[in-house]
């Protein structure tokens, strides 16, 4: 059996130690009261936003994209996949549909290969324009 010891604690290891150590009492901590009153909250914002000064909200597309793709035993090419586009409304409430795979923007890094490989695709991907028009996305891979 072998064992070994460090003398020196490694930096990160020293706050771990200074707090957990039996001879040095916790600090004092000191926090603000809180009132026990729930807070009703409204299910809509309280402003208006149909103005076309936001239509940036409603440029907000939200794609959930699940494909998958792969040759079986026999041979054959077999692909499944669903595609849901979310969108803001007019007051900024969400809602999600049913899409298809050939609406998933090419800003995108999904794409069905031209053979048939094994090919798995699960990514959230956001597309929007700014206030100003210009084209932006984020692609979340899970």
């Amino acid at each position: 059996m072998r064992a070994s010891f460090r003398a020196e604690a490694r930096p990160i290891e020293q706050p771990y130690d200074i707090a957990f150590r039996a001879d040095v009492p916790p600090p004092a901590l000191s926090l603000p009261q809180v009132s026990a009153d729930p807070i009703l909250v409204d299910a809509q914002a309280d402003v208006d936003i149909s103005d076309s000064a936001f239509d940036f909200v409603r440029s907000i597309r939200v794609f959930e994209i699940t494909y998958q793709q792969r040759r079986n035993s026999d041979g054959d090419c077999n692909s499944w996949g669903t595609v849901y586009l979310g969108s803001y409304g007019e007051q900024g409430g969400y809602s999600r549909r049913r899409s298809g795979i050939s609406a998933v923007p090419e800003a995108s890094d999904f794409g069905v290969p031209p053979d048939c490989g094994n090919y798995w695709h699960r990514s959230v991907f956001v597309e929007w324009r700014d206030y100003e028009g210009s084209y932006g996305h984020e692609e979340v891979h899970y």
